[in-house]
């Protein structure tokens, strides 16, 4: 059997092409990770994690696993959380880079964390907004939408960051301080999808129909809600081409020209040229739900 040792990760079959013929191997995958971790890490560090794992790669079947195995490695932690029937289940969470490789090892290309920290679960640290456009929806469509939706955020005193999806869309993120509970996050996030609704009728929905979504933007408010995740920034996404969900600068997301503009080898050449972080001050800013 072929290995290779990545971040001190031994990583199997690394030539496998997880992405169809012709694309990034298990083993580009793992060195991916490994690269982009310092950016990655910050937003994903000790949250609940459901992640995307594909054993026959992104072309076969893949699923979501949140529940924790000792099978996943050493470095891929477990936190016990509460289900809605009342039990107590073990959920995954990584602290480190090996935790994030180990779990690449395991065939996982996708992280979706939770909007809390495993420490107070039901004290949410963020609201996120996905725009979802139906087919034939134009890029500056979306565009307009994450900064309509950033106004409406500061003109409640919240400030906002995007991220391209790695799919058709944009999220909106803005962090919070810890207080609020899951129900008084969900309300305001409803409100404030109903009310660009009620303003844009023909250019917004927020309820998730697809019969009802055509020629429209769906504003998911749904992923603020205990349990739901929402993929982290610098994930690759288990779809033709690598695509990844790539933190930007506001300014940035009208020269892209969809969201899955940034693929692993134009995510990785971003990742070596920056500077800065584009979310810079993400995790630090204290502001309060209104």
């Amino acid at each position: 059997m072929s290995a290779t040792v990545v971040g001190g990760v031994t990583i199997t079959h690394p030539e496998r092409e997880v992405f169809g013929e012709g694309g990034p191997t298990k083993g580009e995958v793992a060195a991916y990770y490994e690269a982009v971790a310092p950016w990655m890490l910050p937003e994903l560090r000790d949250r609940p994690l459901s992640v995307v794992r594909c054993p026959q790669g992104a072309t076969g079947q893949c699923f979501f696993q949140k529940h924790h195995a000792d099978s996943l490695g050493p470095d891929v932690k477990a936190v016990t959380l509460e289900e809605k029937d009342g039990e107590a289940a073990e959920y995954i969470y990584v602290d480190d880079v090996r935790g994030v490789l180990e779990l690449v090892q395991m065939n996982t290309l996708e992280f979706h964390p939770w909007g809390s920290r495993i420490d107070a679960p039901d004290q949410p640290d963020r609201l996120i907004f996905d725009l979802d456009p139906a087919s034939g929806v134009a890029w500056k469509a979306v565009v307009a939408g994450a900064r309509e939706i950033r106004e409406r955020l500061a003109a409640h005193g919240l400030e906002s960051f995007v991220r391209s999806s790695g799919g058709k869309g944009l999220h909106v993120v803005a962090p919070i301080r810890r207080g609020p509970s899951w129900v008084q996050v969900k309300a305001f996030c409803e409100t404030l999808a109903d009310e660009l609704v009620a303003d844009k009728p023909r250019a917004y929905i927020a309820e998730a129909s697809k019969a009802k979504r055509e020629g429209m933007i769906f504003i998911d408010w749904l992923r603020n809600t205990r349990g739901a995740t929402s993929v982290t920034g610098w994930s690759l996404r288990a779809r033709p081409g690598a695509p990844v969900a790539m933190p930007l600068h506001w300014d940035e997301i009208a020269r892209l020209k969809t969201g899955g503009a940034f693929d692993l080898k134009r995510a990785l050449k971003r990742a070596k040229g920056l500077e800065a972080d584009p979310w810079e001050g993400v995790a630090t800013l204290k502001q309060k739900l209104p």
